[in-house]
């Protein structure tokens, strides 16, 4: 079993290199482990965190409870037909497992190519990306209830997918610790090139008969090109969801800014580009502090150095201020504030 360790700092836990620290840290890298530290009444009396690749949390102070690092590798092939079931350890790399699944020329990933974070938390997030989302290609995913220890398998309908959104970030949320996700993928590729800059791309290139490891090298390319690399500039990608507008208020805002950025997400509805809302408010590349927007990418809040948690997110709540005086849309953060 993992030992139980005092004050740990968490900056090396989470992608925004935020100074914070943890009462309790223990490190988890097998199932076995799991159990055995879930068998452990001790671990009930206090507040407790999962953390993955910490790429999707603020740290706005030191965490008075016990965090729990999910460190669990390995990639399975289960299913060898056409349809080919993968199942991966929640602590891979998620890029790694994108990576796995391109070299072996297994589809339906690979426009989530370079999303930070951990396999584990992927459906937790319904991880998204350039058209496709995590919920195109789950199977299913393994979970401990933490006040029970009582294995559990979650279907793709037990996870209740929405954007961004599952049921472990609403009525399961703080219930479960996911151990592996199993995805379903293929090995005939029906590939989605109709978002973002993938098009372009591909034509830049005089590529006709694109392959999954052209799509994942391009939608690689392009998120370099916009987002900044946590090991050299503390962010947590995306900082803010995309809103989803009804076409009437769509309509109402286009008198006034007929460029706004937006992609009919269907029954009347819209996804408006919250980067396009955030920049047309004056923030993209802003500084305040030892915090700010990215240069290249509004949607991305960075960390210039020794910004605090509690810095980092005051300027979000401006930005927010902003659009919503400016559009009338009030924008959520993607990640979770602590």
């Amino acid at each position: 079993m993992s030992f139980i360790q005092e004050n740990i700092s968490l900056k090396p836990f989470n992608t925004f290199s935020i100074a914070a620290n943890a009462r309790y840290f223990v490190e988890i890298f097998s199932e076995a482990e799991l159990e055995a530290f879930l068998a452990d009444a001790g671990h009930q009396s206090g507040e407790m965190l999962v953390l993955g690749g910490g790429s999707n949390v603020l740290f706005t102070q030191d965490f008075p409870g016990l965090v729990v690092k999910i460190s669990i590798p390995g990639i399975n092939q289960i299913s060898n037909s056409s349809a080919v079931i993968v199942e991966a350890g929640a602590g891979v790399v998620w890029n790694d497992f994108v990576q796995y699944c391109v070299k072996n020329n297994l589809a339906g990933v690979e426009n989530l190519s370079l999303i930070p974070g951990t396999v584990g938390a992927s459906p937790i997030q319904n991880i998204g990306a350039y058209g496709v989302e995590l919920k195109d290609v789950f199977f299913n995913c393994t979970g401990y209830d933490i006040a029970t220890g009582i294995k559990r398998i979650f279907s793709y309908e037990d996870c209740k997918f929405g954007y961004r959104d599952s049921v472990f970030k609403n009525e399961l949320k703080g219930r479960y610790i996911i151990t592996s996700v199993s995805f379903k993928l293929s090995r005939q590729a029906k590939l989605n090139t109709q978002y973002g800059a993938i098009q372009s791309e591909l034509a830049m290139r005089n590529i006709t008969s694109p392959t999954i490891a052209d799509i994942s090298t391009i939608v690689s390319e392009i998120r370099v090109s916009k987002l900044p690399d946590p090991s050299t500039i503390g962010n947590a990608g995306s900082f803010f969801k995309n809103p989803v507008i009804e076409g009437s208020k769509l309509e109402a805002i286009q008198e006034l800014y007929p460029e706004i950025v937006n992609y009919p997400v269907g029954h009347g509805y819209f996804k408006i580009a919250a980067g396009w809302l955030i920049e047309s408010c004056g923030f993209k590349g802003k500084v305040v502090g030892e915090t700010g927007t990215w240069k290249n990418q509004a949607l991305v809040l960075v960390n210039h150095g020794q910004a605090t948690g509690q810095e980092v997110y005051s300027f979000s709540e401006q930005i927010i201020n902003a659009v919503c005086q400016k559009f009338g849309i009030k924008l959520e953060r993607e990640v979770n504030i602590l």
